[in-house]
């Protein structure tokens, strides 16, 4: 089934996506935590655990680069939020052998910072259960990302792995919509690009046109108050 997750930290926006969107998982970094501003950072994921559930997955990023100091604050995530969290790891050569390890304990890994297919395969094979495609910037970087996720979706159904292909860093909807049409597992984006989705001004369009021509017949009138 396409997963849809979301790109983000903040508590409204999940809030709000989550009752919309079919989301199944909230991901960040670094990066998008620092939009939220000095935040108490496991109060603020607990938070949004508290929001999307046990049932939807929560991606939480080391900063870490050496092996010892991955591992080190993946225990804490895990202790301090929950066992169910999916510990992101850029895949470095640390990072892969932080990956291995982690899953070899049982621990929930997705691979991110993902640019080539070579980074993927070792990641899967080490046991991720999410890969993190990073497509804008390998467009940026004139590699071919769907072509890449096609790749990566051939091989891995070729060879009964379980890693799941979670592209990644987008700019517009329609790089959502090729990284689906080209394999990935699942997404994950912004609430802006997913509000962009369903807020084109020919959608609106429609039902206003549906409603006037509603209006012109039965007049100012609900279907439920008919």
């Amino acid at each position: 089934m396409m997963e849809f997750m979301l790109d983000t930290a903040n508590l409204d926006a999940v809030s709000r996506c989550v009752d919309i969107f079919p989301i199944c998982g909230v991901t960040g970094n670094p990066s998008i935590l620092k939009a939220e501003g000095k935040i108490d950072f496991f109060s603020h994921l607990k938070k949004l655990r508290q929001i999307i559930g046990r049932e939807r997955s929560l991606h939480v990023q080391v900063v870490a680069g050496d092996f010892q100091g991955i591992i080190k604050e993946a225990e804490t995530i895990l202790r301090k939020i929950d066992d169910r969290v999916f510990i992101k790891i850029p895949v470095t050569e640390e990072g892969l052998k932080a990956a291995g390890c982690l899953h070899d304990r049982g621990v929930r890994v997705t691979a991110t910072a993902i640019y080539t297919q070579a980074q993927a395969l070792m990641a899967a094979a080490r046991g991720a259960d999410y890969l993190a495609l990073y497509c804008n910037r390998m467009k940026n970087m004139d590699i071919d990302a769907d072509l890449s996720v096609k790749t990566l979706r051939a091989v891995f159904d070729r060879e009964g792995m379980a890693s799941k292909i979670l592209a990644a860093s987008f700019k517009g909807i329609g790089q959502v919509s090729a990284a689906i049409a080209a394999g990935a597992h699942g997404v994950t984006v912004s609430p802006s690009l997913l509000h962009d989705a369903l807020g084109l001004p020919v959608i609106q369009a429609a039902v206003n046109d549906f409603y006037r021509d509603w209006t012109a017949v039965q007049g100012d009138v609900s279907i439920a108050d008919l």
